[in-house]
């Protein structure tokens, strides 16, 4: 599977960047820094993303692997932060249920047929949660098909199942993004 951002990743531009956000957001008005804190955990060694994607029958797609092999296996990022492929969730937490589907064998080996958004589908086949965005919506990783690599919007009572970026430029957004104001108006 090839995308057009298979580059690694630089780290410590990333960590940098993080560490410049959460300066400038000390009282974690940032939303979802409160649960993230703008942390990222270690990045995954090689044979522990091979043994994932060996046990669920897949090759994750080029940035995210990137991502975790040279980056960190999950923490600060958009919205809630993250999921990292180790994490352990809590099973009180929204996103436990979910995250345990993508785990089951062939659910994220099954191919992803959507192209464009639609209503929510019956089968969310050949996606990955990786993060949550809070009132039951949920960001996932397309891993299969043509849509291999973008994060899709998952928004069950609104807005469907809605296409996005590649997980880089997903991610990369969220670094460039402005700093919470201060005092409610405009900056």
């Amino acid at each position: 599977m090839t995308t057009k951002n298979a580059d690694p990743w630089d780290s410590a531009a990333v960590r940098a960047r993080i560490a410049v956000m959460s300066q400038q957001d000390p009282e974690r008005q940032r939303f979802g820094a409160d649960c993230h804190d703008y942390r990222l955990r270690p990045p995954l060694e090689e044979g522990v993303i091979r043994a994932f994607e060996q046990q669920l029958g897949i090759a994750l797609p080029d940035s995210f692997r990137s991502f975790v092999r040279h980056v960190a296996d999950g923490g600060a990022g958009p919205d809630y932060g993250v999921v990292g492929l180790t994490e352990e969730i809590d099973d009180e937490e929204a996103l436990y249920g979910l995250y345990q589907e993508c785990l089951q064998p062939g659910f994220l080996a099954a191919p992803f047929t959507y192209s464009e958004k639609t209503a929510r589908p019956n089968s969310l086949h050949g996606t990955l949660v990786i993060g949550e965005i809070g009132c039951g919506m949920f960001s996932r990783l397309v891993v299969t098909g043509p849509c291999a690599g973008q994060v899709w919007l998952d928004d069950p009572d609104w807005g469907g199942f809605a296409p996005g970026p590649d997980f880089r430029e997903w991610y990369s957004t969220w670094l460039a993004s402005d700093p919470p104001r201060r005092g409610g108006g405009p900056s």
